[in-house]
């Protein structure tokens, strides 16, 4: 039996974290006793027994957990009767084998294992308790969130081993995202005899240069006589797998059956209750010279599948029989799993019944087998120089392989050749292929990541995965492969611009290592509970100061909830001025996805209103000094840090500047330089590939050129915007000089220097004028050609150029937007949609530069 806890929702307003950690657990205790009420007659029980005893003997699970659970039976039992003898009966079997030699071999109680237990349940129960009261009441009432069917009641909980495990799958689909495809060439050769076909391998495997690739492809085509370089034979053995852990087991589910862990997990725990196999959650994957294998391998002779396989071992004479090896794990509590009584099949097993029972008898006998032997011939061969390899296997005796059918060594037979042979091959090609991102993550290799990492335990770890699933922080399609969701990516996307890698596994595994000392005896629990909760502490406070990144992540994905005012108090730091285009909510700095500073308004999406900053900007904080001409206001001065090398000479590294329109020195570097940074800000996630922009395309559901609905993003209308030239005015007769007006207002133009990578120390005029927009390069003015006569840039290879509408200046009457660096770019206004003009100058808007 197990007292199990759940902490009732609480409508308090304080935080669950109180300057007071002791405070702070006697308001979760609190939070407890109404829990406890429905183990009241347990309690009793307990008691009643225990008054006519004289002996305690405990029979739990053999694990910590059930070693913590030891302990409170003990002190239930203890107070009622104080002169109890007390002992452990330790077993790994529900068989009447396990049973009498625990009985004959009682042990006392390990306080240690209980230890580790409390502490990992205070440690987690105070981290869960607080940083999911602080998700969920930031973010619940602030965003729609469409996976939520009663977002009133929705939590978003957090755990320290739930959100690494989550970590692992969004940095998997980040690195899918992130990859650019890169095309390669390699050269195929095939040699056909009467004997078969070999297909040989080049060497050199691939090279991503195609002139390279060409040459040594026509060297060997010039030169195609192939000779045989060397031919190796050798004997190669495939050996069983190690014993079987609880791990392993679910991987191998996983792998085999397509079973989640958690289903796994039920059926185990099914059957071992039924007796039929041993106790399922153990981390030793080797067994005991005590353990009699001879025994368990008897007892399935008479199973009508493999117990022909069974008498084979058993035999002598076959020499079929090997004694196991280990994966050097050992819990020292558990055996590994393996088969504790015969079944042919129970008439009230499930398909799942059956096919753990056969995975854990099939891998037993596997596993005290002899491994599969085979004879494998590699070639090798040279043309022109080039070096290529072929091999052939050829399995002589299957062994373990005749019993467990889940695992192969397919047989290649290749032509005989001999050293000095030569022949002219059947086919030489050179083929190209494209490299291409690793793949989701399946739940075999989540494990694989969790148990690697240690987070969580093997009787936990499936449990962590089920609770992503039902908090629909990720997804698990039919091929058990798993992708983040929006709101799982928001979450760890916020914690991560926060700087704390409270979604890595490390801090859990530091955390994981210092329970297992305690385990041992090596640490003392209250040693362990204070490093890891002040630790903890540290990150919670901050996060609460930074709360922001959260919602700034959460904006990326979601739209802003009816419920939310707009007028939150933890962006004050952060806030710029009062937003003048919807004239409700306040306009805050902040980053977007790709790292580019922005001031934008708090009512997004209802209010779309943003001023995207300069592009060198490296560094950006919000001040407390005041602009004393811009309104509305106030608007705050931002103080600004400029990458050297991407400003033009004369400007200051260190700027404190105004966004409300005042700014000069602000408006020229936007002139020349443009708007976003070519940095990468976030390093696993550069530019996305066309075929990553489609698929974040649909997941997000809007156009990532215009932001709008209703079409896919390689069919944007704004990306086919025609092009058309402004006009200008000819020479000042007085000094010879080129003299250019503006073609909009008639204003004269100033000029200005270029210091974008293209052109870099090329001038050109620019209006003076905040509402214009007029552009022209200074040697272009004298022909009449303003800007530049290349072709159009497609938009779609820099999504965040698109989404700001463009970079540098454009003109604001026709159809043609001129960058600083002297390409023409298409784009359309994403507040209102007219293709004439870009947002920084759009007449629905509130402020402008």
């Amino acid at each position: 039996m197990r007292f199990s806890f759940n902490i009732s929702k609480q409508n308090t307003t304080t935080p669950i974290y109180c300057q007071d950690l002791r405070t702070t657990m006697q308001t979760i205790l609190n939070c407890l006793q109404v829990s406890i009420k429905d183990k009241i007659d347990i309690k009793r029980t307990l008691e009643e027994e225990a008054r006519r005893c004289q002996w305690l003997i405990l029979w739990l699970d053999c694990d910590r957990e059930g070693e913590n659970i030891a302990f409170e039976v003990m002190d239930v039992c203890g107070a009622a009767n104080h002169n109890l003898t007390i002992w452990r009966a330790r077993f790994s079997a529900l068989i009447d084998r396990e049973i009498h030699e625990a009985a004959q071999n009682l042990i006392s109680p390990n306080q240690c294992f209980s230890d580790a237990v409390d502490a990992r349940q205070e440690i987690d129960l105070r981290i869960g308790a607080s940083f999911t009261r602080f998700q969920t009441m930031l973010l619940r009432d602030k965003f729609v969130i469409d996976s939520a069917q009663d977002d009133r009641n929705l939590v978003l909980s957090y755990g320290p081993c739930q959100f690494p495990t989550l970590g692992f799958i969004v940095e998997r689909y980040w690195e899918i995202q992130s990859h650019e495809p890169e095309e390669f060439w390699t050269i195929n050769c095939s040699h056909k005899s009467d004997e078969g076909i070999a297909n040989f391998s080049w060497m050199r495997g691939h090279l991503f240069d195609y002139t390279s690739a060409v040459i040594l492809y026509e060297m060997c085509v010039q030169e195609p006589t192939a000779t045989v370089m060397k031919v190796h034979q050798q004997e190669k053995r495939k050996y069983p797998p190690h014993p079987l852990s609880t791990i392993e087991l679910e991987k191998r589910a996983s792998r085999y059956f397509r079973m989640s862990s958690e289903l796994t997990m039920k059926v185990a725990e099914d059957l071992y209750q039924a007796g039929f196999i041993s106790y399922p959650r153990t981390e030793t994957d080797g067994f005991s010279s005590r353990t009699d294998l001879h025994t368990i391998v008897r007892e399935q002779q008479e199973h009508p599948v493999w117990g022909s396989y069974a008498q084979r071992l058993l035999d002598p004479g076959t020499e079929l029989w090997r004694n196991p090896g280990s994966g050097g794990h050992d819990d020292k509590a558990h055996p590994p799993i393996h088969p504790t009584k015969f079944s042919a099949g129970e008439s009230a097993w499930s398909l799942d019944h059956h096919r753990v029972y056969e995975l854990v008898v099939r891998h037993f006998l596997a596993c005290v087998s002899q491994p599969a032997i085979g004879a494998e011939t590699i070639v090798e061969i040279d043309i022109a120089g080039e070096q290529f390899s072929a091999s052939g296997r050829v399995i002589l005796v299957k062994n373990y392989l005749d019993v467990y059918r889940f695992e192969s060594w397919g047989s290649s037979m290749i032509p005989t050749y001999v050293q000095g042979q030569r022949f002219l091959p059947t086919t030489l090609a050179l083929d190209s292929g494209v490299t291409r991102p690793p793949p989701l993550l399946s739940e075999a290799d989540l494990l694989s990541c969790m148990d690697k990492a240690g987070i969580g335990t093997d009787a936990t770890m499936h449990d962590h995965i089920k609770k992503l699933l039902d908090r629909f922080y990720a997804t698990k399609d039919t091929n058990t492969r798993f992708s983040p969701t929006n709101l799982g990516e928001a979450l760890v996307m916020g914690y991560d611009d926060m700087g704390y890698e409270l979604w890595k596994p490390n801090l859990r595994s530091m955390m994981e290592f210092d329970m297992k000392q305690v385990s041992m005896g090596c640490k003392r629990k209250a040693e362990v509970l204070d490093t890891c909760l002040q630790q903890m502490k540290a990150c919670f406070l901050d996060a609460r100061v930074n709360k922001v990144k959260l919602l700034e992540a959460m904006a990326i994905f979601f739209g802003r909830s009816d419920r939310y005012g707009g007028n939150d108090h933890h962006v004050a730091a952060e806030i710029v001025r009062p937003c003048g285009l919807c004239q409700e909510s306040n306009m805050v700095l902040r980053r977007s996805r790709d790292g580019n500073f922005m001031v934008g308004c708090l009512g997004f999406p209802q209010c779309r209103n943003a001023i995207w900053l300069p592009g060198p900007v490296l560094e950006a904080t919000v001040s407390t000094n005041i602009c004393n001409c811009c309104t509305p206001g106030p608007v705050y001065l931002i103080q600004f840090k400029f990458r050297q090398l991407e400003i033009p000479p004369g400007f200051n590294v260190n700027h404190l500047g105004c966004i409300g329109g005042c700014d000069e020195t602000l408006r020229q570097l936007i002139e020349i330089c443009g708007t976003g940074s070519r940095v990468q800000a976030r390093g696993h996630a550069p530019n996305p590939t066309p075929g990553n922009l489609q698929q974040n395309n649909i997941r997000r559901g809007t156009c990532i050129h215009c932001q709008q609905l209703g079409h896919a993003s390689s069919n944007c209308p704004s990306q086919f915007s025609a092009s058309r030239h402004a006009q200008f005015n000819g020479m000042r007769p007085q000094t010879g000089e080129s003299s250019v007006s503006c073609g909009t207002c008639g204003a004269q133009c100033v000029l200005r220097t270029a210091n974008t990578a293209n052109n870099r120390g090329r001038k050109f005029y620019s209006c003076p004028s905040q509402g214009c927009n007029f552009f022209v390069w200074e040697d272009n003015s004298n022909n009449g050609t303003y800007g530049t006569n290349a072709n159009v840039s497609n938009s779609a290879s820099n999504p965040s150029w698109s989404r700001r509408g463009g970079r540098g200046r454009g003109t604001q009457g026709g159809g043609t937007f001129v960058s600083a660096t002297g390409d023409p770019v298409s784009g359309r206004c994403y507040m209102c949609g007219d293709p004439s003009h870009f947002a920084n100058t759009c007449p629905n808007r509130g402020s402008r530069w």
